[in-house]
């Protein structure tokens, strides 16, 4: 029948079918289909390589006689011109489809800044790692790359990354090397978790390899800055003593609160959540490291009056900071006693700490290696040294590392007390002669 708009409105679907389907005489293919529920559908049906095909144009009502008609004869020309309008139509939806998963795609790279990156890596992969790495790791990334931090992290190329380790590496060589090692890592991270395609870490360089210091302050240096530290008042003047005197880090230290002290003075808990291998470390406190705890005071909050946490600190609300003025000051104080010349403070401000550590050519975490050198000499064993300092990988590897898990609290003990007597010793002018097992004094 030739499809008229009278006559689709008159056709309805038979008794007892689901629907039927009438085709037009005019345009060959076209057809309407009504279904028992009263639904018209406009169709164009075609052969494509030997097998029926049925395109849907739409239903009657969202579209004309006329329009619908209009399609059906386009749809009888690509036919007829060797196409399949179901096979386009599908492809096209398909395109379309991808399309848009790959805008999304797209907005969601683009969402995943370094700054977010940063804080997915902190939460994934930096969850189980010590404390200080996942204090350090992000904090370098953010520091060294400031201007990187709200582009999306997939958009940061090697050559960028070459270039800004290139420039950190002319002053500061260590620095480089770390911040390639973390953004290797953080970037290796994301590439297995398909978060980014690339590493532009992974291709980039730092020139040179890095040297271990083996920096170890002598008996006279000791000394002085033993001296040197008791002419410096709280907090810097006893922190000083007690980073000595325990061989512990310097943050570490400079966090103390005073909760982590025994009643007694006799111990010192580090949590682990401030330690660098992230387990907790017992420091036996030394007769003259519990003097030094003997003689502070705690602080309060100036603001609010409440008593702080922190045994070494200035607001009564954070840790100590300041540590290169500290340092300085030191450093001058010993150069004094050396030369003979004190240091007005105007000089000591113009002197950069680089300057005056150049002068002296040792860092305040030289101390530790400083005395597991000493203890060596003193004939305490690496094994002890190695948990006085809290390394959990040292002298003992492998299976023997497995299945050691004594924490020698006995010998720890008695290895700090020679160490303190001795750079107390030391410090008053008297030189100790190595034995194995005891510490002889001998008068110069």
């Amino acid at each position: 029948m030739k499809l008229t708009k009278s006559g689709i409105d008159a056709l309805t679907c038979p008794p007892g079918k689901r629907d039927v389907m009438f085709s037009d005489s005019e345009v060959t293919g076209f057809a309407v289909r009504v279904n028992a529920t009263g639904s018209k559908t406009f169709l164009f049906n075609y052969r494509f390589a030997g097998k029926p095909r049925r395109l849907v144009l739409g239903k009657y009502g969202e579209l004309t006689l006329a329009q619908a008609r209009k399609l059906a004869e386009t749809a009888r020309g690509r036919v007829l011109a060797g196409g399949d309008p179901v096979g386009e139509k599908k492809a096209q939806a398909h395109a379309y489809q991808a399309q848009i998963a790959e805008q999304a795609a797209q907005a969601s790279a683009n969402a995943l800044t370094l700054d977010v990156l940063i804080d997915r890596w902190l939460a994934g992969a930096l969850r189980d790692r010590a404390a200080s790495y996942r204090r350090d790791a992000p904090q370098r990334i953010r520091y060294a790359l400031p201007d990187f931090l709200e582009r999306p992290a997939h958009s940061i190329t090697q050559p960028e990354v070459q270039a800004r380790l290139d420039d950190i590496a002319e002053q500061h060589p260590t620095t480089a090397r770390r911040l390639h090692a973390y953004g290797r890592a953080m970037y290796g991270w994301a590439v297995k978790r398909s978060l980014v395609s690339e590493n532009p870490f992974a291709g980039a360089i730092v020139e040179g390899r890095e040297v271990s210091r083996d920096r170890a302050l002598t008996d006279l240096e000791l000394g002085a800055y033993w001296r040197a530290s008791g002419l410096l008042p709280y907090p810097f003047g006893p922190l000083f003593r007690l980073l000595a005197l325990t061989l512990q880090r310097r943050s570490e230290v400079a966090g103390m609160k005073w909760d982590e002290i025994a009643p007694d003075l006799s111990t010192w808990t580090v949590p682990a959540e401030r330690s660098k291998n992230g387990k907790a470390h017992i420091v036996h406190l030394s007769a003259p490291a519990q003097q030094v705890m003997a003689g502070l005071l705690r602080h309060t909050d100036p603001k609010t009056g409440a008593i702080s946490p922190y045994v070494f600190t200035s607001t009564g609300r954070t840790p100590v900071s300041g540590f290169s003025a500290a340092v300085k000051r030191l450093e001058a104080l010993m150069i004094e006693e050396r030369t003979g010349h004190p240091t007005t403070s105007q000089k000591i401000r113009e002197k950069k700490p680089s300057a005056l550590q150049a002068q002296e050519g040792w860092r305040l975490h030289d101390l530790r290696r400083t005395g597991v050198t000493v203890m060596a000499r003193l004939g305490i064993g690496p094994h002890v040294a190695d948990r006085v300092l809290n390394h959990t990988e040292g002298t003992i590897k492998g299976v023997a590392a497995v299945y050691q898990r004594h924490e020698f609290l006995r010998e720890r003990a008695a290895a700090l007390d020679t160490w303190a007597a001795y750079v107390l010793n030391v410090a008053d002018g008297v030189e100790l002669e190595p034995t194995v097992g005891k510490v002889i004094v001998l008068k110069r």
